[in-house]
């Protein structure tokens, strides 16, 4: 009974968010729609009363979907993934909104006003985002006095990922520099948040990706477990690195004892059949529906040569549980999103959530961990 409840609920807000919301949001710039729903979502999360009223809107729970992964508890496997709310402004409302945990940032040892605007696009043909953001954040000092001033001693309602890159700027295009940046970075989270995610693969900075080169790698992970391990830590890749870039990201992973990965940041690849949009920005990485087939590709890859070994993190293309599940089946522990959120509106995740429970009775499996890796 509730979980019809749930579906009519979910099905009255994706009209309304189909035909009055979404038609409205679409006709002015992407970043300004971003921005002001952001600082709307940072309002609503001041108060206990609006983020109850927002769980009840948009909320759902299942014991079926709740994991225990690397010590930390996830009610469900579907959270926000990096990149929507970069400084960290967000993390009292993103639970009533039904998501599982979250991952702010990419956070970088320098404050970083990011590219020049324009730099973000709706392909909706396609279902998808050009994105040329170029980390823009308000840098590790910042974000994290501002976190621990805000935590004093509590956790958060859910867990939380931090996305750590390096500064966008001429400076870290030395290598030695940048690792440093990731240093300083690194440090600053040692005691805040309950995984680091070390973002090798941002499409969109300065000096481009030099960390996907085996010694790179290796020189950068020897500097950051040089510092005491206090959480996992993820390696978030790109999904346009060949087999053997991504062998070579595998073998020092797992040198250095990584914990898992994010499949996938965003793609630059124009030669994409489901980009289906005449204009596209020349500028930017592809997220949405362009990318999923790319991400679920690196998911089954990565599963496979690392047998199951490592926990895997499922982005990109997820619009509804079919998608999801595919992920899961293909691999991956847990799911992020944005842009299906942003195409679909924020019933989404409880929809996810729900379909998922459905998908896992109608297969059989009594719990979300046992559909990983079964496809």
């Amino acid at each position: 009974m509730k979980d019809r409840l749930i579906s009519v609920r979910n099905y009255i807000a994706q009209k309304k968010y189909k035909w009055i919301f979404k038609p409205i949001f679409f006709k002015f710039d992407p970043e300004s729609i971003h921005d002001k729903m952001s600082a709307f979502l940072r309002f609503l999360g001041k108060f206990s009363i609006t983020r109850k009223i927002i769980y009840f809107c948009f909320g759902y729970s299942n014991k079926v979907l709740e994991q225990n992964i690397l010590g930390i508890h996830f009610k469900n496997p579907v959270g926000l993934s990096a990149g929507f709310d970069k400084n960290a402004t967000l993390i009292d409302i993103v639970p009533s909104l039904g998501f599982g945990f979250t991952e702010v940032g990419s956070i970088t040892g320098e404050p970083c006003a990011g590219n020049p605007k324009p730099r973000l696009w709706r392909l909706k043909k396609s279902k998808s985002l050009a994105i040329y953001y170029g980390l823009m954040n308000d840098g590790c000092e910042t974000i994290s006095k501002r976190l621990r001033k805000k935590l004093k001693g509590r956790k958060f309602d859910i867990p939380v990922g931090i996305s750590i890159a390096k500064t966008n700027c001429q400076e870290t295009a030395d290598t030695a520099v940048a690792i440093l940046d990731y240093l300083k970075t690194y440090k600053a989270f040692t005691d805040i948040g309950d995984y680091i995610t070390i973002n090798i693969s941002c499409p969109n900075a300065f000096g481009g990706q030099p960390f996907t080169d085996k010694s790179k790698l290796e020189a950068l992970f020897l500097e950051i477990m040089s510092v005491p391990k206090t959480k996992p830590i993820f390696l978030k890749i790109s999904p346009d690195l060949s087999k053997k870039e991504i062998d070579e990201i595998i073998n020092v992973a797992s040198k250095f004892s990584i914990d898992g990965f994010i499949c996938t940041n965003l793609t630059k690849n124009r030669n994409n059949k489901n980009i289906l949009d005449k204009i596209v920005p020349e500028k930017g990485g592809i997220s949405g529906k362009a990318l999923g087939g790319l991400s679920d590709e690196l998911i089954r890859y990565v599963y496979k040569k690392t047998e199951g070994k490592l926990v895997i993190i499922g982005v990109g293309g997820v619009f509804g549980a079919k998608d999801a599940y595919k992920k899961i089946k293909a691999g991956a522990t847990l799911i992020e999103l944005i842009t299906g959120m942003i195409f679909e509106g924020p019933q989404l995740i409880s929809d996810i959530n729900l379909g998922l429970v459905k998908l896992l009775k109608a297969d059989g499996y009594k719990n979300i961990s046992e559909a990983v890796g079964k496809e």
